[in-house]
């Protein structure tokens, strides 16, 4: 390989001919001064120009990969140039009511974002002793989340879903109504979408202007024929406005990253391409870390008016929830909202499977001044009466429904107006958290007030619903 003079490679670092291409990937030798996670430019012999990123640099060497694929390119007459910075976005307010795709350049016809700034897309690390307790509730409108897997602002709480389940809507469903109550602040929503095809990028589009929304949401999406390697820099991409708009522009953010089965293809892609040694199922050792690179860009931090709130959906491969993408994830995150493919097959939406979701924030972002003085008891009890129906509902299986005594049957009851009164609702009923604790108390009012053990008796004096 031949380069530039001495002076020249100082100051451009371009060179010409590389030593290999494998899949996204570009291998060159003979490199100077060059770091991870560079920018780099590429020219092949056409005159196209492509961009692309130093995965991996040691002893003159540097394996780049390319965000728009290596289809084209040819060893002789390909020149490279390392900018000598990373890749950075132009950071500002007014991308707002805009669509872009992974790497942050516009897809909707309009110009590119006129900055002052261009931020990092790799963000820079939170001082761990500067956070500050995620302590605030966001209402999202659903029941089944607001009532009883509460977000927390600055919380990361994620979707666990399903090939053909519908998280889809519910992402819709819940950037459309997610808000803060009780504050005048300012709200936004960042929606990064990873290999998505081109009608459920059209339907989130469509959606979000039809319902008047978009002016207040950013879109990130890579589409599912962009090459893979744009994926992995989607969200870094979307976490960077986020961050721009929440510590600099004081806003609380609500971050929606979708679909991170997708993201995690895509780096056991690049990972087998480098010939790495594998992991379980195939995907690199590092996806732990690297997946927790991105979830801890969430929180609140101190002297900061903004925040970042994370929902990441990630659909489980045959709905293994032990699958490694899901284990990870909810390892590093603040627990998790689980879709039930048995739920849907009822037409029962949101198809959320409460006893199996968790939010382990929840405590300490509801309850008096916050939401309402009895949420956590309220929602304890409907946790402990739904355990029971899923034992009775297993008895009943065994021995049939008449052999089931009086109160078992009651409980049976329960279960289905919880399922049909509480957990169902349309997707444009945005539900208020009064609303939502009001529907659970009838559903619990179904039951003798014996069995409330959960609780206090000035509250089932309060809200437990008489029969007529």
């Amino acid at each position: 390989m031949t380069a530039t003079n001495p002076q020249e490679l100082l100051k451009s670092r371009e060179y010409h001919g590389i030593q290999k291409l494998e899949g996204p990937l570009l291998f060159i030798d003979n490199v100077h001064n060059v770091g991870y996670q560079e920018l780099v430019e590429l020219r092949d012999g056409s005159g196209r120009e492509r961009l692309g990123m130093i995965l991996e640099t040691s002893r003159g060497s540097a394996v780049v990969q390319v965000f728009e694929g290596t289809t084209g390119l040819d060893l002789a007459h390909t020149s490279v140039r390392f900018r000598g910075e990373p890749l950075r976005l132009p950071v500002t307010k007014s991308m707002l009511g805009r669509v872009f795709d992974g790497l942050g350049r516009p897809t909707d016809g309009g110009p590119a974002p006129v900055a002052e700034e261009r931020w990092d897309v790799n963000g820079l690390p939170i001082n761990p002793t500067s956070r500050v307790y995620p302590r605030k509730f966001i209402e999202t409108g659903i029941s089944a989340i607001d009532g009883m897997n509460t977000l927390v602002r600055g919380q990361k709480l994620p979707i666990f879903s399903g090939a053909g389940l519908p998280h889809d809507r519910v992402t819709a469903q819940v950037v459309r109504q997610a808000k803060i109550v009780g504050e005048d602040v300012s709200f936004a929503i960042v929606f990064a979408a990873m290999g998505v095809k081109h009608d459920v990028a059209r339907f989130f589009i469509d959606n979000f202007r039809n319902t008047g929304v978009l002016e207040n949401v950013v879109l990130f999406l890579s589409l599912a024929d962009a090459p893979s390697v744009e994926r992995l820099q989607t969200p870094r991409t979307a976490l960077t406005i986020a961050e721009y708009l929440a510590f600099r522009e004081n806003m609380h953010v609500l971050v929606v990253l979708t679909d991170m089965t997708n993201y995690c293809e895509a780096l056991r892609e690049i990972s087998t391409a480098r010939s790495e040694i594998p992991s379980r199922k195939s995907y690199p050792g590092y996806m732990y870390s690297d997946l927790a690179s991105l979830y801890e860009r969430a929180g609140m931090v101190e002297n900061a008016t903004g925040s970042i709130t994370q929902m990441e959906i990630l659909t489980m491969p045959s709905d293994d929830i032990s699958h490694p993408i899901p284990d990870l994830t909810g390892y590093i995150t603040e627990g998790q909202i689980v879709l039930d493919r048995e739920l849907h097959q009822k037409g029962i939406y949101p198809p959320i499977l409460t006893l199996r979701s968790l939010s382990r924030l929840m405590k300490d972002g509801i309850g008096k001044g916050m939401t309402r003085d009895d949420h956590a008891h309220t929602a304890s009890q409907l946790f402990a009466a739904l355990a029971r129906v899923k034992d009775v509902r297993a008895l009943a299986s065994v021995i049939g429904e008449e052999e089931l005594s009086t109160l078992d049957h009651q409980y049976l009851q329960f279960g289905d107006a919880f399922e049909r009164t509480f957990l169902s609702q349309r997707e444009d009923e945005d539900r208020s958290i009064e609303e939502t604790l009001d529907i659970g108390w009838k559903c619990l009012s179904i039951l003798p007030k014996e069995e409330l053990h959960r609780v206090t008796d000035e509250e089932i004096a309060k809200h437990y619903v008489k029969s007529s």
